[in-house]
């Protein structure tokens, strides 16, 4: 039995076969469900990754960042990785990269329609995000405390797996 990609190209190895969600057998094409879990929000966790490890080399006195800049850079990308969960989210209900929202009230939007339809928590935590991340963080560069800052990131993680 020799097993393909959807596209016709062979994997390196079959050690990559539980992660194929699509699978052609002897010329005809299944659908593997197994493992689609794991790789829900994979962007949006990428980018939360990435806001942690612009984070770890910055300098600590007293608890507090010493250089604000990369600080701000950190919050933006946990910014963008809150937009990215929400995308993946309503990729995932059928809505094409053309029908995305292009602004924070386009989210807000989105978000009641297709989220936060039986209860606004989600919402409310989308604004607390938006002034925390965006507004605070990297837009005005107020939040530089430590603790804060982790806060604000498993906040972000929170929120994530919630959209997830």
């Amino acid at each position: 039995m020799i097993f393909h990609w959807s596209d016709g190209q062979c994997p390196p190895t079959l050690a990559f076969l539980p992660y194929l969600t699509r699978l052609s057998i002897s010329g005809t094409l299944y659908t593997k469900l197994g493992r689609e879990r794991h790789t829900e929000m994979r962007e949006a966790q990428r980018y939360l990754s990435n806001a942690r490890e612009i984070l770890k080399g910055i300098p600590v006195e007293n608890n507090t960042y010493t250089d604000i800049k990369p600080v701000r850079e950190a919050f933006g990308v946990a910014y963008l990785a809150v937009l990215e969960a929400i995308n993946e989210h309503l990729n995932k209900r059928g809505l094409t990269k053309k029908e995305l929202p292009k602004s924070v009230d386009a989210y807000r939007h989105a978000l009641k329609k297709h989220l936060a339809v039986h209860d606004g928590k989600l919402l409310r935590e989308f604004e607390k995000l938006y002034d925390m991340l965006h507004i605070a963080g990297y837009y005005r560069g107020l939040l530089y405390d430590v603790d804060v800052v982790k806060e604000a990131l498993r906040a972000t993680k929170t929120f994530i797996e919630k959209v997830g």
